[in-house]
């Protein structure tokens, strides 16, 4: 399934690659605030952690263009219970694909698809740390919503909500899902 998507991935970049009018790279970084949802996720408070990555864009035209992204996610949860914090810490690499639209000079709305790949998962309680990466599914799939601004010298500032449409937790009992809303700052070379 993995070779799959990043064969899917490759497909893509040389799709927009053949047929774009302007292909720019960058970087980008920022803070995230995660969360989780569903039916398990009640008493839960956010994490505030960060992202890292590349960034493509491939203009298609002077109002649209494509932007894959690839970004190492630190997510997760936090908990107080009897006076002791727990955490749960889970880090995935991120491919979102967006469609992004210019609504004025320089900034735009952006939507799209992301799937995301569980790097590490820990859960954390006083002293006591924990791996729960088998306790979780590999892959996590979201839905991307933001919005940018870029500057003519190629800075830009972004932000975005990542909706989790798919559920984390490996067994069937739980109902858990990422929720992340990212603040960014980059550059487009």
């Amino acid at each position: 399934m993995k070779n799959l998507m990043v064969m899917a991935a490759f497909a893509v970049f040389g799709l927009f690659n053949a047929n774009a009018q302007e292909v720019t790279f960058g970087v980008k970084a920022g803070v995230n605030f995660a969360n989780f949802s569903g039916d398990d996720a009640d008493n839960l408070d956010g994490r505030t952690a960060f992202h890292v990555g590349g960034v493509a864009n491939f203009g298609i035209s002077e109002l649209f263009s494509v932007q894959p992204e690839l970004l190492y996610s630190a997510q997760g949860v936090e908990q107080t219970f009897e006076g002791v914090t727990g955490k749960v810490q889970v880090d995935y690499l991120n491919l979102p694909v967006l469609a992004k639209f210019m609504i004025a000079d320089g900034l735009s709305i952006h939507a799209g698809p992301q799937v995301g790949f569980l790097l590490s998962a820990k859960a954390k309680g006083g002293e006591e740390t924990m791996d729960i990466k088998d306790e979780l599914k590999g892959t996590d799939f979201s839905g991307v919503l933001g919005l940018g601004y870029q500057m003519d010298s190629g800075l830009n500032f972004g932000a975005r909500y990542n909706l989790g449409f798919s559920n984390i937790a490996d067994s069937g009992e739980a109902d858990l899902k990422n929720n992340v809303f990212q603040v960014s700052v980059g550059f487009m070379f």
